[in-house]
């Protein structure tokens, strides 16, 4: 079974011990991704955000044919409860399963790519502790700013070590506002 992990943010520059092939390829499925999800150690972190503009993802291997093995990895690097990988892990499989939720973009990317099972990180935004607020620009610039200092420096260098194809509207006021400028060249 050939599967696929997709990424956007800290997947992508640390891995961890994911179960990857350890190349991320840059042409993914265009997908609707913003800064929108505040994280327990301050940062605020890339998540899929429907009603958002999309931008181009990226994409590795499993290494891994198994299925469940690949799904307990992503959910080991991504810290989420084994309670809830049913929502928290996004999956598209080939045959066998209810893909009607999944994204057509995820559907005919993966069909194209001729993958068997695609993967993602569907943590839902999160703002003020509650799963699904989707903060506004101005929220997140302000909560940005009124960071501490250790929050804050881990806050930007989540920003700044975001791959530049990752261009999002909040993404762009961040560098304009605060000069979290992409640390890649």
């Amino acid at each position: 079974m050939k599967i696929a992990c997709l990424g956007w943010g800290s997947l992508i520059w640390d891995p961890r011990d994911l179960l990857i092939r350890r190349k991320w390829f840059s042409d993914g499925p265009l997908l609707p991704v913003e800064f929108c999800r505040k994280s327990e150690d301050g940062r605020i972190t890339l998540v899929l955000v429907p009603e958002r503009p999309r931008v181009r993802t990226f994409w590795a291997i499993f290494s891994t044919e198994v299925l469940d093995d690949a799904i307990g990895s992503l959910r080991a690097r991504e810290g989420i409860p084994e309670r809830n990988v049913s929502e928290h892990i996004g999956r598209w499989v080939c045959e066998g399963e209810d893909n009607v939720r999944v994204d057509p973009e995820i559907r005919d990317w993966a069909d194209r790519m001729r993958l068997d099972a695609v993967l993602w990180t569907a943590l839902p935004p999160r703002f003020d502790s509650r799963d699904g607020e989707t903060p506004n620009a101005q929220q997140i610039l302000d909560y940005l700013r009124d960071l501490g200092y250790e929050k804050k420096r881990r806050a930007e260098q989540y920003v700044r070590r975001t791959p530049i194809q990752i261009d999002t509207e909040y993404r762009r006021l961040i560098e304009i506002q605060l000069g979290w400028l992409p640390l890649e060249t």
